[in-house]
């Protein structure tokens, strides 16, 4: 199903979706529904169309593993050179467990805990020490620190400069700045903004860092600015780089010493609604802002997430239900707010259309010569009248039993799925050509309840 966004690990052969080289049916059938599956072949060419785009900055590539945290598609992204940008405990454990060298690490988000620093700083303090092992056999009590803190606020500066003086390890560290530029994405995912709760403003960031130098056990190599996602345009980074470029040149020439820049991600895909800029746009637009920086000895981190997975993952589910009401009709689906929140969340557009069509479409929108298409609501089986994947869309008359495709669902899709109403999670698959991979099982129903009937002393 080649698109605006050419998605040709996506296709439908004969009427059939294809994913890779399988059909989306089998999978669904092999597997059970709701099933999340990503593209192997979809997530290598997108990291290295980006890393070819931004070739000329030599980027560390830190994948923003809150968008789709799977162990195994790390390890996949860690084998192409990929590092990591984790913002929880439990993510930095997911990206040592992806066996990426800590170093290329980046620990981002706003709330981190004396303990989730301690582990970031010394892999001795992990809670997964004496539990669990990576693929080489080894635990992660000498897996070393991480390459760089993106600290969030001066409470966070002095509690990593605290902990790792107690440690007596240094914490290499960017400043996040909040440069207030206003991404022009939904205001849940607008991160850039003086009224955001991310970075410290500009002025203060100055003082802040000056004030770093006391710290012996860290020190402040440079300044991260993310502006949020999804982002069309380069036109928003653009602007906030020239800010925090004339920031670090101020204090540089006061000896501050700056020799790091990470501008973050948040690049947007085609979800069927607007083309946003290509890789090759973004990298047109910022590059030319930093290669000369770059040849003078500046290090440039970047932190892609949903760019990279986003359109590689599709979320297939099975109508149990047609319902026609007064006013509407409704397709209920074993997949819902639990399994994809971002309709709900964000108002986000997911393409949805069936797995078997006679009207299979060549990109994200219904084809246009497509007959017999009827108003629906595709709806979860949720206690909730937000539980819905797509409202008053034009899709094809589905029976029960039919399996849909949700597109470009391999990013905030599993990571966020929870499970409310008592929903256990769905199994994820990841497809490499002809080759399929079970790359997490469905929860089963007796794993939702077995914690809380131990912690009482029930069998």
């Amino acid at each position: 199903m080649p698109t605006t966004n050419d998605l040709p690990h996506c296709t439908y052969r004969d009427g059939n979706l294809h994913i890779d080289k399988v059909g989306a049916e089998e999978l669904a059938e092999r597997f059970g529904t709701p099933l999340y599956v990503y593209s192997a072949t979809g997530i290598r060419a997108n990291f290295t169309r980006l890393s070819g785009a931004f070739m000329a900055l030599k980027p560390t590539l830190c994948y923003a593993l809150k968008a789709c945290g799977n162990v195994s598609v790390c390890r996949l992204l860690a084998g192409l050179g990929a590092g990591m940008d984790v913002v929880s405990g439990g993510e930095l454990e997911r990206a040592w467990l992806s066996s990426v060298d800590m170093s290329k690490v980046v620990f981002a988000g706003v709330g981190k805990t004396r303990a989730e620093i301690a582990a970031a700083l010394s892999g001795a303090h992990s809670p997964l020490k004496g539990i669990v092992k990576d693929v080489s056999g080894r635990g992660p009590e000498g897996r070393g620190a991480v390459g760089l803190f993106n600290i969030e606020s001066e409470g966070e500066l002095r509690r990593i400069a605290q902990i790792a003086a107690d440690l007596r390890v240094e914490a290499s560290a960017c400043i996040r700045v909040n440069p207030d530029v206003d991404a022009h994405t939904h205001k849940y995912t607008t991160t850039g903004k003086s009224e955001n709760k991310f970075g410290i403003a500009i002025a203060r960031a100055k003082e802040v860092i000056e004030a770093a130098r006391a710290h012996a056990y860290l020190k402040v190599r440079g300044v991260h600015v993310h502006l949020g996602s999804p982002i069309a345009s380069p036109k928003p980074y653009m602007e906030a780089i020239g800010v925090v470029l004339a920031m670090m040149d101020e204090l540089n020439a006061k000896g501050a010493g700056l020799d790091t820049l990470n501008i973050g991600g948040g690049y947007g895909i085609d979800y069927g609604l607007a083309t946003p800029a290509t890789p090759e746009e973004f990298a047109a637009g910022i590059v030319p802002l930093l290669a000369g920086r770059v040849a003078s000895g500046l290090r440039v981190f970047m932190e892609p997430g949903r760019c990279i997975v986003g359109n590689t993952g599709v979320l297939l589910t099975r109508v149990q239900y047609v319902k026609i009401g007064d006013k509407k009709r409704f397709v209920v689906c074993d997949a819902g707010m639990h399994t994809l929140i971002r309709p709900a969340l964000y108002q986000a557009h997911h393409f949805v259309w069936p797995a078997r069509t006679q009207s299979p479409p060549t990109r994200l929108a219904p084809p246009e010569n497509a007959a017999g298409l009827v108003g629906t609501d595709v709806v979860g089986p949720v206690c909730e009248s937000s539980d819905f994947l797509c409202q008053d869309r034009p899709l094809p008359v589905v029976e029960e039993g039919a399996v849909l495709a949700v597109f470009c669902a391999g990013a905030y899709g599993m990571s966020m799925a929870s499970t409310y109403n008592d929903h256990p999670k769905p199994a994820e698959v990841l497809v490499d050509g002809k080759q399929v991979t079970l790359i997490r099982p469905r929860q089963e129903l007796h794993e939702l309840v077995t914690s809380e009937l131990a912690a009482v002393g029930v069998a």
